[in-house]
């Protein structure tokens, strides 16, 4: 099992530590509730650097994107950042990723962690095509995630950049905490703001502590991946492995609006018909509407006892105080306000189907 540079320092604090993608990591410090609100709230600081970095540039980047993202990569400007997944040949998804257009002829990609390989194989069997100059960097740089609503006003204080004008899915690279070149990103995963922060490995140790510092009177705290879990639900992101996999299409997750098949990329012609006839099953939210909190797998029913679907992803929402899912149902029953059942503990529990996100 892999481990990151502040491993010690998450045990130090006192986090629950436990496998996720091939790496021992903070799975909660104080509480995931506490964490989850606090994000919401103020200010929470995460340790995500078990994601995945390529770097792919050169006069052939471009056309090399194009054909293994779902979304169109010709349409990132400098200094912005795009998300996007990466189809198959049968349709599926062999993972989500966020690109970042560094400079005209460069752009850095960010992969999940468990996989890393299986990213980087695929996009080196392509670009044999291309001649693209691609690099893993994974094992070089660093990543931190400072969310929430005053995360902003944490970083400035330590922020070479104005960081109030950086846009959503935007990016700049400075020094930050004192270190160069560091890229510091508008993408989060949780849907209450704040920034992304890539640096070297040699420089995370002083840029979590000087965060740290920087927060003291927002009462900062480091939050681990179960509320970074609770906190992507009610926002209804998807999650590869739960929402997202090789036998799932981009168009059923809801992320036709990242798949582009104008563009050219692999598959393009079944997104094109899906997007126009649909498809069978969709995901949809699902909100419990009396004791019960929906888990993955569990089985969802129509109002006639008839299994619709299953949950992919379900929590007790911190904010909402009531259980909430994701899920796979049988589009006809994907109508907003639909009531349906979630089979919890061999009883058939109310629902209803929801607008996402759950939190705005």
């Amino acid at each position: 099992m892999q481990k990151t540079i502040l491993n010690s320092i998450h045990k130090a604090l006192g986090a629950k530590m436990a496998p996720f993608g091939g790496y021992e990591m903070p799975i909660q410090y104080s509480g995931v509730k506490k964490e989850h609100l606090a994000v919401r709230n103020s200010v929470g600081i995460f340790d995500v650097s078990h994601m995945g970095e390529f770097i792919v540039k050169g006069s052939n980047a471009l056309a090399l994107l194009q054909k293994v993202c779902s979304n169109d990569i010709a349409n990132i400007k400098i200094g912005k950042a795009q998300y996007n997944c990466f189809p198959n040949e049968t349709g599926g998804i062999i993972d989500d990723l966020i690109v970042y257009r560094i400079e005209e002829f460069k752009y850095f990609l960010v992969v999940n962690a468990s996989n890393i390989q299986k990213d980087w194989k695929w996009i080196s069997e392509w670009n044999k095509h291309f001649n693209a100059k691609i690099n893993n960097v994974s094992d070089q740089i660093s990543l931190l995630a400072i969310q929430g609503p005053r995360a902003i006003e944490v970083a400035q204080n330590l922020s070479a950049a104005n960081l109030n004008t950086l846009p959503n899915y935007s990016h700049i690279t400075t020094s930050f905490a004192g270190k160069a070149n560091v890229l510091i990103a508008t993408t989060g995963y949780t849907g209450s703001g704040g920034i992304e922060i890539y640096c070297k490995n040699d420089d995370v140790l002083k840029i979590w502590e000087s965060v740290f510092n920087a927060g003291e009177s927002c009462n900062i705290i480091p939050v681990g991946l179960a509320a970074r879990d609770t906190l992507r639900i009610e926002m209804g992101y998807c999650l590869y492995g739960n929402e997202i996999n090789d036998d799932t299409s981009p168009i059923m997750a809801g992320l036709g609006w990242i798949t582009r098949p104008s563009s050219g990329c692999i598959n393009n012609k079944q997104f094109k018909n899906e997007k126009i006839n649909g498809t069978e099953k969709r995901l949809v939210g699902i909100k419990i509407l009396e004791r019960g909190i929906p888990r993955s797998e569990y089985k969802i029913f129509s109002d006639l006892n008839i299994e619709i679907g299953f949950i992919s992803s379900g929590t007790h929402s911190p904010s909402l105080e009531i259980g909430i899912g994701l899920g796979y149902i049988n589009s006809k029953y994907s109508i907003i306000g639909t009531q349906v059942y979630v089979e919890i503990r061999e009883r058939k529990i109310k629902a209803s189907i929801v607008k996402l996100p759950f939190v705005k």
